[in-house]
């Protein structure tokens, strides 16, 4: 910087005090220089108010400062503004405010309908005074899988089923099969054969002309006491029985067990135990399929002794 020129001096007043006398007064009125001749321009020393040396360098240096920032900032080109991320970031956000402010949403309705749900009185209905509603059944066709796993229902209308076939026991001839309580019956080509509890044999020809093997038919033959009785007889003239059944007049029935011969000969053997009251009993015959073949009418059952019927 450059330093100031000092002031020049003002004229000096005409002295309007006595004379021109030199004194020391005088003379510091009239001659306010100093030592050096130079004009004062105020107070010096600790009672100066203006900068001193110090202070005018440090003022000199900081304006110097400014001034090569200045020239700095004005050298400095700024680069582009990133519009474009500035953008999708403030999208990204209010995206995220979004959904935070739905998913609060929706939290906040669930809650305030379970509210309502739990908070809200069931009350009873109020009672009718006409007839209870009758429910109609759908009139649709119900589907497959209902159809299967509902029980059947029979109307009073409809046959039951036929029972199942009784398996028929294939024999040797001569084979003695254990018919229980002591009695043994086996079969030759001749017909059927049996014994009781107390050995004694009995036989039933099947050869000797009493038996009409080509028309379906059974016989029965019958002996017990008072603990039981044991029947047995003949079917014949159908190469598919399925079973033979006794019937006493109380429709009590008894199934009874089959035995024939190798190759299907047309005819086989069939035993039954039955009780000593059972009263009169029949014999009657089906085929595989359940109809009825041949029947024999009612019989009384031995009682003590034996009876014998035939077709």
């Amino acid at each position: 910087m450059t330093p100031a020129s000092p002031a020049t001096p003002p004229d000096r007043a005409p002295d309007s005090g006595s004379g021109s006398g030199s004194g020391d007064e005088g003379s510091d009125a009239a001659d306010p220089t100093g030592d050096d001749g130079s004009y004062a321009t105020g107070p010096t020393g600790d009672d100066a108010t203006g900068p001193t040396g110090d202070d005018a360098a440090d003022l000199a240096t900081a304006a110097d400062l400014r001034a090569a920032f200045a020239r700095a900032a004005f050298d400095v080109t700024p680069g582009p503004v990133p519009l474009a991320a500035v953008r999708r970031a403030g999208r990204a956000r209010r995206r995220r405010r979004t959904t935070a402010f739905s998913a609060l949403s929706v939290l906040a309705v669930a809650t305030a309908v379970a509210a309502v749900v739990v908070l809200t009185p069931v009350r009873p209905a109020p009672p009718s005074s006409g007839p209870e509603p009758v429910a109609v059944p759908p009139t649709g066709v119900p589907s497959a899988a209902a159809a299967s796993s509902a029980p059947a229902v029979r109307t009073s209308q409809e046959p039951p089923p036929p029972p199942a076939p009784t398996p028929i026991k294939v024999v040797a001839s001569g084979e003695r099969v254990a018919a229980g309580k002591g009695w043994k019956v086996w079969l030759t080509k001749e017909g059927k054969h049996w014994t009781g509890p107390d050995g004694y044999e009995n036989s039933r020809s099947v050869t000797d002309g009493n038996i009409d093997l080509g028309s379906p038919g059974v016989s029965h033959q019958s002996e017990g006491d008072a603990k039981g009785v044991f029947h047995s007889g003949v079917y014949y003239g159908t190469r598919t029985a399925g079973r033979v059944e006794l019937r006493n007049a109380a429709g009590r029935t008894i199934v009874a067990t089959l035995l024939e011969l190798p190759g299907k000969p047309g005819w086989g053997v069939w035993y039954a135990h039955g009780g000593a009251k059972d009263g009169e009993m029949s014999p009657v015959l089906y085929d595989r399929s359940g109809v009825r073949l041949a029947e024999l009418p009612l019989m009384p059952a031995g009682d003590p002794g034996s009876g014998d019927q035939n077709p």
